[in-house]
């Protein structure tokens, strides 16, 4: 089983309120919330889906499927607000385990604790 972080950042286009996988030029897998982090915009909302690999209490390995709505502090209200509205439906839609909100770069480092809490 892979060990690595499988993602999907999906955004919604300003144009016409569409939600749709963000275009973006990353590298897949990532091995560490630390490469996530830097893949991802500075001042726009993102939900990320992601396939976060655990270790169960008795030593077997597994993975959860988890969706992150991170809101940096330097987007802008009317993004936050147009997110904020869309977040029941894209967490339906994605049929994950977990939701974590996040609002700041450093709560990255503890990713694999919020994924298995």
């Amino acid at each position: 089983m892979a060990r690595d972080i499988q993602l999907t950042q999906v955004e919604i286009n300003k144009n016409d309120y569409s939600i749709q996988i963000a275009d973006t030029d990353d590298d897949y897998p990532f091995s560490s919330s630390e490469e996530l982090v830097e893949n991802l915009p500075d001042n726009t909302p993102r939900y990320i889906v992601l396939s976060h690999p655990i270790d169960k209490p008795d030593g077997r390995k597994s993975s959860v499927l988890a969706m992150i709505y991170y809101r940096p502090a330097t987007s802008t209200q009317e993004a936050r607000m147009l997110y904020a509205g869309a977040v029941e439906l894209v967490r339906g839609k994605a049929g994950v385990s977990k939701f974590i909100e996040i609002d700041d770069e450093e709560e990255f480092e503890n990713l694999a604790e919020l994924v298995q809490e």
